[in-house]
């Protein structure tokens, strides 16, 4: 078996002799010898050694396409590509660039998930399209899945059937388009036997039965024509054969016919050599003596040498009627043009490694055209940069399901285009198996698993950096609930002020502060009231001074009006008897209940103790109903009074999470720093990843409470806060 190895080696390199130097046969030495060491203890499912594969692959690659030490060494070495990109710098630093650009294209494209992306599918085509940058890509699969379905033993069965597919709905028709019309005649067979079996043998059959009679038929066909070209002194070559089988069955069904009556079963080519000013000339000429010969069908003339086809395919093509009413196809082209025909642009390749540019892109073109064209056969440049050919991108999900963003995209646009939860939960990704920020720009192809977290929530700062209109007017919706829920907390919270203060709410007052504080609307101020950008002893302040000035409002409401109004509510207000209470009253016996903590804002009661004076309640203590059905007689109605001073009351909070680096710092910074507020205790407990808080704070009212209450709710690791008693 070694000895076949290295005898199928050398005949390569023989075959290379003229085309590569001597750098490049070090460099084809050396990685034949890698991959002899790396495929050394690998074979294949019939037992084979794995080398086989890779020389087979790069036998087709050399001497039926026509490449050259690049490709050549990247046939060797395509099957280490599994390793990661990142391995594949190595390859950069020994072999040179182009065996590199070669190895990671075909890593991109084999790596396609073909398992829920159809190869019929658009998408597929366009990710197809998107991921070759270098012609020699996709002529290396070429070559590669022309070995597979030559040697089927050597593949998995299962895998068989998807190469099949691939064949069929893909490199048919890209090697039509090339030209390589070889190589799509053997792809054409071999799906056809795959598929159709039975059909195959029949039609085979049929042929090898007819063979002798075929043989006498085309020998007495060309008699004449070859004796009227000598006459002419045209030099030329005929060749004859039977047209294949997957040519004769798509006629039997184009023509619903049996295949006695396929009228063309046969084709004969005619090769000219011609000098290259008089290809078309001598072209012509042969087409005049063979219609003088035979009657030709003026339906069936193809004229390709004055049109060539976009492949670069150039030939003439008829049909005559010959002996027995037999048809004929007969195409006639010089030597030049049958070497492109037999091997595609390629055959202009044979003393370079790698083609012109701009032939290269006329390749790219083509492949691209056939994609982009299903049915036809096209493609846009040789090697890109940057950004993907068009403004789409395609990424994978961790399922194989792709989805289309454009050039630019982030994780984010890719999670929200997920789904919207995913999107606002979203605090980075797995890409290509890398954890990575949400800002992260993604790249064509790579696979994306986002990762979330409950406590994320989205940003301002997001709409930054998001490029999906999708992503941008989730976001924008979040941020504008969430601006009102804070509005209506704040709305609330002045409403409940402006109680206090004994001044009347109206629109007017409101349209006045939206003035005064120039937010664009009541929502806005409401909004920077509930997260303190409006300081309410600031505002308290603003509205008291308007009772000496003129009440703002569409309705120019005088101040002494408001004052006598405020003076009705008082006297409303004082009917009732209430005692009225603070930290600065020194002449009436009270304290506050350790029981429930009452502070400004609260609903109090106040309870007539024997030996301690008055003690006052939260309404809603746990003792209260208890204390009322006993001692009902002992009960007073106690307000608290506004005081100047803001007095601080002491107030106790749990607080509930998951635990995480840096919580405890995050809450006490938010407490002090932002918030402004005194602690007098605090104590955590962490337990399998939880905690469970408790502090003590010193705070105004209940309207404090409630913003503070609010505002950590909000760190992140944070999912309770709630009110001790």
């Amino acid at each position: 078996m070694n000895a076949l190895i290295e005898q199928q080696y050398n005949e390569l390199i023989q075959s290379l002799d003229h085309y590569v130097n001597a750098g490049e046969k070090l460099l084809i030495q050396k990685a034949f010898e890698q991959a002899l060491q790396s495929y050394e203890h690998k074979t294949l499912p019939n037992g084979d050694p794995a080398i086989m594969h890779y020389l087979g692959v790069a036998q087709i690659a050399v001497q039926e396409i026509g490449l050259r030490a690049s490709t050549f060494i990247a046939s060797l070495l395509h099957g280490l590509s599994s390793e990661g990109e990142d391995d594949l710098q190595w390859v950069r630093q020994v072999y040179g660039n182009d065996v590199w650009v070669i190895l990671g294209g075909f890593k991109k494209i084999s790596e396609i998930p073909t398992t829920r992306l159809s190869y019929q599918s658009d998408q597929f085509r366009k990710l197809f399209l998107s991921l070759v940058e270098d012609i020699r890509v996709v002529l290396l699969k070429i070559a590669h899945r022309l070995y597979d379905i030559r040697y089927p033993e050597h593949i998995e069965k299962e895998n068989l059937s998807r190469f099949i597919q691939e064949v069929k709905y893909l490199y048919i028709p890209i090697t039509h388009r090339l030209g390589l019309y070889k190589i799509k005649a053997e792809f054409e067979e071999k799906v056809m036997r795959f598929e159709h079996q039975d059909v195959f043998d029949s039609i085979r059959s049929k042929i090898a039965a007819s063979a002798a009679s075929q043989e006498v038929f085309m020998k007495s066909f060309i008699a004449p024509i070859e004796r009227e070209l000598k006459n002419h002194g045209l030099e030329s070559a005929i060749k004859w054969r039977t047209k294949s089988v997957p040519s004769i069955w798509a006629k039997m069904k184009d023509q619903n016919v049996e295949f006695e009556q396929v009228y063309d079963l046969f084709a004969i080519r005619i090769i000219t050599k011609s000098q290259p000013k008089k290809e078309k000339e001598d072209c012509w000429r042969v087409y005049s003596i063979v219609s003088d010969i035979y009657p030709p069908n003026p339906k069936r003339l193809r004229d390709w040498i004055t049109s060539p086809k976009a492949s670069g395919y150039e030939s003439l093509h008829t049909t005559v009627k010959a002996m027995d009413d037999k048809w004929v196809e007969v195409q006639i082209r010089s030597e030049r043009m049958d070497q492109v025909a037999e091997k595609g642009q390629a055959a202009h390749w044979l003393y370079k490694d790698k083609p012109e540019k701009k032939d290269a892109e006329e390749w790219l073109n083509q492949v691209r055209d056939v994609l982009e064209n299903p049915g036809q056969i096209h493609f846009d440049a040789y090697k890109k940069t940057g950004k993907p050919t068009g403004d789409k991108i395609f990424i994978f999900t961790p399922n194989g399901d792709l989805k289309q963003l454009p050039v630019g995209s982030t994780v984010l646009d890719f999670a929200y285009e997920v789904h919207t939860q995913v999107g606002s939960n979203c605090s980075g990704a797995r890409v290509n198996n890398r954890i990575v920020p949400i800002r992260h720009v993604l790249l064509n192809g790579d696979k994306v698993e986002i990762i979330t977290n409950k406590k994320q929530l989205p940003k301002h700062d997001w709409l930054g950096f998001v490029v999906t209109d999708r992503a941008k007017s989730k976001i924008k919706r979040y941020l504008k609930e969430e601006e009102l829920k804070e509005a209506e907390l704040g709305k609330g919270i002045l409403l409940r002020k402006l109680k206090n203060w004994k001044i009347n709410y109206s629109e007017d007052i409101i349209n006045h502060l939206v003035k005064y504080y120039k937010t664009n609307t009541s929502i806005q101020l409401y909004h920077d009231i509930s997260t303190e950008k409006i300081d309410l002893v600031e505002l308290k302040k603003h509205l008291v001074s308007l009772t000496t000035e003129e009440k703002p409002g569409s309705k120019a409401v005088e101040a002494d009006e408001l004052t006598a109004e405020t003076r009705q509510n008082q006297r409303h207000e004082s009917k009732d008897d209430f005692l009225l209470i603070d930290d600065s009253i020194s002449n009436v016996n009270y304290k506050l209940a350790r029981c429930c903590n009452p502070i400004p804002g609260d609903d109090v009661f106040g309870f007539v103790t024997i030996t301690s004076g008055i003690t006052v309640h939260r309404v809603s203590c746990p003792n209260a109903s208890r204390l009322r059905e006993r001692y009902g007689y002992r009960f007073l109605k106690v307000k608290w009074k506004d005081s100047k001073d803001n007095p601080n009351f002491q107030a106790a909070i749990r607080v509930t999470g998951v635990d995480t680096l840096g919580l405890v710092g995050e809450i006490t910074k938010l407490i002090s720093n932002d918030l402004k507020v005194n602690m007098r205790s605090i104590a955590f407990d962490t337990r399998d990843g939880r905690f469970l808080g408790k502090i003590v704070l010193q705070i105004k009212d209940t309207d404090h409470l409630e913003q503070l209450i609010h505002r950590m709710g909000k760190v992140q690791g944070v999912e309770k806060v709630s009110r001790l008693d």
